[in-house]
């Protein structure tokens, strides 16, 4: 997972410190690297590093980069992958002029691309999909740039939410089921594309609507032009509604922190549990936690304090960063824990690294019950489509009863969401949604075997 971000101003400036405080709005869909890209009209300069918006976009950094274009990017990886190499924007010379882009996803079809490029003679710096994408973007020879694009796109295979930029041009794209999200902002004259609707309140813009699954924006002096190149059919990532989106954030016209109320209403009329006082695991089931005590009656407080400087542990690189994460990321209120029944409402167990943790926590500062809600179905099944879970065996539910993980965790009950409750809570019924983390039904299909000759395989 990652988050994108794109800028175009017809009169001209501030490209830079817009997408500064657009992509500081997205740094929770990616806290390893960050990445700038701006063009003055003659030429693209390029910021990039690991770490986050304000270590590596410094103030300094930032007034160095004029122009009235930009493209950013923030971004995590798999294990085994964090290096300044594969941080985003990618910037490449090539018969179009000056590229530079940036992609939320994954493709499926990464394997037999890389080998083709390979074959015909690319030399390869990075292990992202973006590079691949941008590589096939500059082999169409003899096409204009739009469609070499639009060429590009046909060889796509997977999920991918795209901003691209020239020395006059903006473009996105996505996949035609839409896995991930991209949406269109305006302020003024500037168009702006983003992740998420925070990256337009944080900036003073207005969302307009999403890019469509299967559609290319283009923006340049002209104005902003749309082509839809596939048939939509949208499956649309359900985990961005319980987890990954910001709660401020409207995806599909629905504001995320009313679906998770939602969600946390419809877990309350399924679990029916005893208790003194509902908690919520900190930042992402706050909102379900809500929705939970409303519906249950029963008292809502803040049991576990959050150390604001520490990022979201779901998304470390590696199980050892997690454990430490979880450490120094929460701490239990004692004086309000003390001999109560809890209910934890959390948005998921994916590893259980959290969840156990958690428990132990309070039970240590003297809660008498510790009783699990979540606000999704069982994960027991990997991500293709750009999830850091690439393996079944990560899953803690994966091979296990949830009564193996109730005790894994040391709960003293563990309720999930049933799946039919989920699609009630988002008024849905499981069209067009991506669900395979639940189902193991994979709308886009599960990709090729990666290649012995690859050394490593990326997420975005």
């Amino acid at each position: 997972m990652s988050g994108v971000f794109g800028f175009f101003a017809p009169d001209g400036g501030g490209a830079a410190e817009t997408a500064y405080f657009g992509l500081y709005a997205l740094q929770h869909r990616g806290q390893e690297s960050a990445g700038l890209a701006v063009s003055d009209g003659r030429r693209i300069r390029i910021r990039k590093g690991m770490g986050l918006v304000t270590q590596v976009l410094t103030d300094e950094a930032v007034a160095n980069m004029p122009g009235s274009i930009s493209i950013g990017h923030v971004r995590y990886s798999k294990a085994g992958e964090p290096h300044v190499a594969n941080a985003q924007p990618l910037l490449g010379f090539t018969q179009h002029g000056q590229l530079a882009l940036a992609h939320d996803g994954k493709l499926t079809n990464a394997p037999s691309l890389r080998q083709r490029l390979q074959r015909d003679g690319a030399v390869l710096q990075t292990t992202t999909d973006s590079e691949l994408i941008l590589n096939l973007i500059a082999r169409q020879t003899g096409d204009p740039f739009e469609e070499a694009v639009v060429k590009a796109i046909g060889a796509l295979r997977g999920a991918f939410s795209v901003v691209l930029m020239t020395n006059d041009k903006l473009i996105g794209f996505r996949d035609y089921a839409g896995i991930r999200p991209l949406s269109i902002g305006r302020h003024g004259e500037a168009t702006i594309l983003a992740s998420e609707s925070a990256a337009f309140d944080t900036i003073g813009a207005d969302r307009v609507r999403d890019v469509e699954p299967g559609e290319l924006v283009v923006v340049d002096a002209q104005g902003l032009r749309t082509r839809q190149l596939q048939p939509a059919q949208a499956a649309f990532c359900v985990f961005e509604y319980i987890y990954f989106a910001r709660p401020d954030s409207h995806l599909a016209e629905r504001n995320v922190h009313l679906i998770r109320k939602a969600i946390g209403r419809q877990l309350a009329r399924e679990s029916r549990i005893a208790a003194d006082l509902v908690i919520p695991a900190p930042d992402s089931g706050t909102s379900a936690a809500l929705g939970y005590a409303e519906e249950s009656g029963i008292p809502f407080d803040f049991g576990l304090m959050k150390n604001r400087y520490v990022g979201r542990t779901f998304i470390q690189p590696t199980p050892a960063l997690r454990q430490k994460g979880v450490r120094i990321k929460l701490n239990p209120v004692s004086a309000l824990l003390k001999d109560q029944r809890v209910i934890v409402v959390d948005d998921s167990i994916v590893r259980g690294t959290t969840s156990g943790k958690t428990v132990e926590m309070l039970k240590d500062a003297g809660a008498r019950e510790v009783h699990m809600a979540i606000a999704s179905p069982p994960f027991i099944h990997a991500c293709h489509y750009g999830i850091d879970i690439a393996n079944t065996d990560d899953l803690i539910a994966a091979h296990r009863t949830q009564e193996e993980v109730r005790k894994i965790i040391g709960a003293d009950s563990l309720h999930y969401l049933s799946l039919s409750g989920l699609y009630k809570a988002l008024q849905m019924p499981g069209t067009g949604l991506c669900t395979a983390c639940f189902t193991g039904e994979y709308p886009l299909g599960v990709g090729e075997p990666q290649s012995t000759s690859d050394l490593l395989e990326d997420e975005e």
